[in-house]
């Protein structure tokens, strides 16, 4: 399971194509063509970014942004749109853009814009992420053990990059069930075990009573 990307874009033509194009580079895509689809989206699963149109049906997506904003959600945003004036730009990244891609683009350009995004939000530079004996690549969403890659079931998969991203952090227990949930309701019985599992393959995950989890900068 790689990065997982939601894109609002009400042209069928260009979605059709930026999903062909993405998903052919390992990214997992949800295509959805209004405001409203996009916003029911991200009550439903946790994404890694977010490509926006702006001119779409129902809610614009510099509203959706600002609302998303508005409620916490930190998930890094590119606007692609057809507005080229500096007054939306400005208002683009006033409500919340990480980036704003002018259409048309070249689609070498979105993809290099994407990694960099996804690089910027586990505070790196580099496409994987050391800790210790393991790496994780962050655009593949794949976990190694030196040079041995180490297949997790997608519940652990969304735990392990969530340590990764947020390395020598505590995550607080709420955060981490909204990831593992994704969308939908998930135990802390359901949570211990999958902490214990990726404990058994050797990341030092540290718990910290009544708060979280910590995964250790061994």
């Amino acid at each position: 399971m790689s990065a997982k990307i939601l894109l609002l874009e009400d042209d069928d033509v260009l979605s059709e194509t930026m999903v062909d194009i993405l998903e052919s580079r390992g990214f997992s895509m949800r295509h959805v063509a209004t405001g409203e689809e996009a916003l029911d989206a991200t009550f439903q699963e946790n994404f890694d970014l977010l490509i926006l149109d702006v001119n779409v049906p129902g809610i614009d997506g510099f509203d959706l942004l600002k609302s998303l904003r508005g409620g916490g959600v930190t998930t890094p945003a590119i606007f692609i749109t057809a507005r080229t004036d500096i007054a939306s730009l400005a208002h683009g990244f006033d409500v919340g853009a990480d980036d704003y891609l002018k259409k048309p683009f070249d689609f070498d350009e979105l993809l290099i814009r994407i990694d960099a995004l996804l690089r910027k939000s586990f505070h790196t530079h580099a496409d994987e992420i050391t800790v210790g004996a393991f790496r994780y690549h962050i655009g593949r969403n794949e976990l190694y053990k030196k040079a041995e890659y180490i297949p997790l079931p997608p519940a652990e998969l969304k735990l392990a990059r969530l340590f990764f991203q947020h390395r020598g952090e505590t995550i607080e227990k709420t955060r981490l069930l909204e990831v593992l949930g994704d969308g939908a309701e998930a135990s802390e019985g359901a949570l211990r075990v999958h902490i214990a599992k990726l404990r058994k393959i050797g990341l030092a995950i540290m718990t910290l009573k009544g708060i979280g989890y910590r995964l250790e900068e061994t």
